[in-house]
């Protein structure tokens, strides 16, 4: 009766896995954990390990190590053949070892290392297509009996489930990633850009500007040079009624007063020297649609007069003619300066102020939405590893924390920039952290915490200080939070609350 039981825990277990890898394919490790936590509850022994092969270089990784000595153990690697785990991943087959001291192919350095006993262990391959991608290991029986041939059918299912969910993982963000460039490629062709942000600032700000789409009112988008101002505009008119009609942009700071006025409303033939034919300007051609006036803070006064008429009345006369053009037109602007101040100077009429801050939206600066920098990164070094045609992985964890620890003075476009210079010079299939070329590398104490609340400011000073003492730990938890002082649970809490990641 008793193994009846047992056979019928295992059968149900696997029903559940099975219904998980049919599901979920977003969150593979979760799931590769699930797999290998059944199977040593199942197995009923001491500790396990999941080692993924790397293609690249041909070694053994930990990606999951569970047990007393899970933490110290994903320190660790090994060579093909090393060991009872590298020994099933260069043959192919599973192994039972019931006693390896007298196993030759047993690496005693390890277990030795993290003074973990080792008296059994049960090793079988995970395959996709026949090959060998990975090995589970499983150490040490409960009770300190010896492993079976029945304990060993039981985890060659168990490793082909966690084979399928390696493969479905991998195909989910292969096709996510693929997803991505096409519609980066496709945002790119049609003139638009890819909006990436998942910090809680920037999340907040996309609601309020996505809610502003649903009107025709004028938004006013403020904040410092290189935010992503214009993205802002994009994402309201592309959400907005007229999204099928044109976003019109002009950069009023980038042409002369008398080009600029021609450029906003046309001209009629003969209306200066040069003016040969009659000539559309940018508000005939947003008609319907919506227009971009990035940096209006250095509209010229004359101008605004003319800007503030087609706001009240939804009209203008083109440059040299008489007959009144009527349109309709949403109008989004945005600024770097200080517009209040602008407008206390004189150098901004206050009437054109007020109408086009309606909807205001402060876009933050990148130092005070750091989560975005690792995504944003990520995504760059993709876009251009696909323009200049590399074929670079990832960046060092050193050179992920040098681009959260500096300032970002000209925000998301510098460290575009910082990037694209980073793939041209990397020669190797990673990012170090000399191939950034920064002005600083650390910012001040100001820089960091400069308009935040004490208790932002706080947890800005403990996710660094955490993130800082993990790695110099390797991410051994229980040594970490004794460095810190505190219990081992509260550090794994914090580490969660404050999305602390490797």
């Amino acid at each position: 009766m008793l193994k009846s039981a047992i056979d019928r825990n295992k059968f149900e277990t696997l029903i559940e896995i099975n219904a998980l890898i049919n599901s979920e394919y977003s969150d593979g490790k979760e799931l590769l954990k699930t797999i290998i936590e059944s199977a040593t509850r199942l197995i009923e022994a001491d500790a396990s390990s999941l080692l993924l092969v790397n293609p690249e270089n041909n070694k053994l990784y930990f990606e999951i190590a569970l047990g007393a000595k899970g933490p110290e153990v994903q320190r660790f690697s090994l060579n093909m053949g090393e060991g009872i785990a590298g020994w099933v991943a260069a043959n192919n087959r599973s192994l039972i070892v019931n006693d390896v001291k007298s196993d030759p192919r047993f690496f005693s350095d390890i277990s030795e290392k993290i003074n973990f006993p080792t008296k059994s262990i049960i090793a079988v391959p995970m395959r996709v297509k026949e090959h060998c991608v990975g090995v589970i290991e499983i150490i040490n029986k409960v009770d300190g009996g010896n492993f079976t041939e029945e304990d060993l059918e039981w985890l060659e299912i168990f490793a082909t489930q966690a084979a399928i969910a390696v493969q479905n993982s991998r195909s989910f963000q292969k096709v996510q990633e693929e997803i991505t460039l096409l519609q980066d490629k496709i945002q790119t062709d049609k003139g638009y850009h890819t909006f990436i942000g998942d910090s809680k600032p920037i999340k907040d700000k996309l609601d309020i500007a996505l809610r502003a789409a649903k009107t025709d009112s004028s938004v006013l988008l403020l904040g410092e040079s290189g935010v992503g101002k214009e993205l802002f505009a994009e994402q309201i008119h592309l959400h907005s009624p007229r999204s099928n009609n044109p976003l019109i942009r002009v950069n009023c700071a980038a042409l002369p007063e008398n080009l600029l006025e021609s450029e906003l409303f046309g001209h009629v033939k003969g209306a200066f020297t040069g003016a040969s034919s009659d000539r559309r300007g940018r508000f005939e051609l947003a008609d319907r649609g919506t227009i971009f006036l990035d940096e209006i803070g250095d509209l010229p006064l004359n101008l605004q007069v003319k800007l503030l008429r087609v706001i009240q009345h939804r009209m203008f006369e083109r440059v040299g003619g008489t007959d009144a053009i009527k349109v309709d037109v949403r109008i989004i602007a945005a600024t770097n300066k200080d517009i209040e101040a602008e407008v206390e100077s004189g150098n901004f009429r206050a009437d054109l102020y007020y109408r086009l801050n309606v909807l205001p939206i402060y876009i933050p600066p990148l130092r005070e939405r750091r989560d975005d920098i690792p995504i944003l990164a990520e995504f760059f070094l993709k876009r251009f590893n696909r323009e200049i045609k590399k074929q670079i992985n990832s960046f060092t964890a050193e050179a992920i924390e040098v681009l959260l620890s500096y300032s970002w003075p000209g925000n998301v476009r510098e460290l575009e920039n910082a990037i694209e210079r980073a793939v041209v010079i990397t020669q190797s299939d990673t990012i170090s952290p000399d191939a950034f070329v920064l002005d600083k590398i650390s910012e001040s104490a100001e820089d960091a915490y400069s308009g935040r609340s004490l208790k932002e400011s706080v947890n800005i000073f403990k996710k660094h200080y955490i993130r800082q003492t993990l790695d110099m730990n390797r991410w051994n938890q229980t040594k970490t939070a004794k460095l810190l002082g505190i219990q081992r649970t509260y550090l794994s809490r914090l580490i969660k609350e404050l999305n602390i990641n490797r």
